[in-house]
This record gives C-alpha cells, sequence and structure tokens, in this order.
C-alpha cells in the first residue's frame, strides 16, 4: 500500500488495530472457547489490569452507533483508543485543530459512557 503520509499511516493503523482486538475478542467469545464462561484464576496476583473481550466488543457497538450519529467523534476514539495518537496526533490526522479534537474527545467519551452504562439503550436520545 502506498501511504499518502504520515496521518494516512496512523489512520489506518487504528483501523486495523480496532478490527484486530474485535475479532480477538469476538474469537474468545465463541461457544468453542467456552463463550460465556467466565475464566477464574487461583491467584489473584496473576490477574492482569486489561479490558475484558466483552469491554471490547461493547466499545466497539458503541463506536459503531456513534459513528452513524457523529462520524468525526468515532474516528477520534478510535484514533485516541485503538491507535494510541495523542490529540495533538490526532488533530494532524484529521486536518483539525487540536482544540477541536480535544472538545470532540469529551463530548464522545461522555456519549459512549453513557450508552454502554445504559444497556446499549436510551443515549441516542
Amino acid at each position: 500500500m502506498t501511504w499518502q503520509n504520515r496521518a494516512h499511516f496512523f489512520g489506518i493503523a487504528a483501523q486495523m488495530m480496532r478490527r484486530i482486538l474485535v475479532d480477538h475478542a469476538r474469537g474468545h467469545q465463541r461457544r468453542k472457547r467456552g463463550g460465556d464462561v467466565s475464566k477464574v484464576t487461583l491467584d489473584e496476583r496473576l490477574v492482569a489490569v486489561t479490558s475484558s473481550n466483552s469491554d471490547v466488543l461493547a466499545l466497539d457497538e458503541a463506536l459503531t452507533q456513534l459513528a452513524a450519529i457523529d462520524p468525526q467523534q468515532s474516528r477520534i476514539v478510535e484514533l485516541r483508543y485503538f491507535g494510541g495518537l495523542t490529540e495533538s496526533e490526532t488533530a494532524d490526522v484529521l486536518g483539525v485543530s487540536r482544540s477541536t479534537v480535544t472538545r470532540e474527545w469529551h463530548t464522545a467519551r461522555a456519549w459512549l459512557h453513557r450508552w454502554i452504562k445504559s444497556g446499549r439503550s436510551g443515549a441516542l436520545a
């Protein structure tokens, strides 16, 4: 693939990371791998502090809903969360100001939090 610039590369990388993480989470949710069976460790010191598969899937579902309402906010979350970009880097990728990214990032996070906590309903209003 030919990259137009550094921003184009990071934009595609964030999209691919999202797809990889979602596919991985879905794979672990499949019934043949235990599906909805909880995995428990006997030693609490071995528990890693990471997002669970269901968290990644809920975020993906919420981002899809957010994209239908505000594609730019969805893209900002994707770049920041899955791509690991800073606000300045995200602004460069999207061709907007840093203050726009900051404002939209806060708004998107609040919307996503409401949507996920509401059980995937009610936050659309």
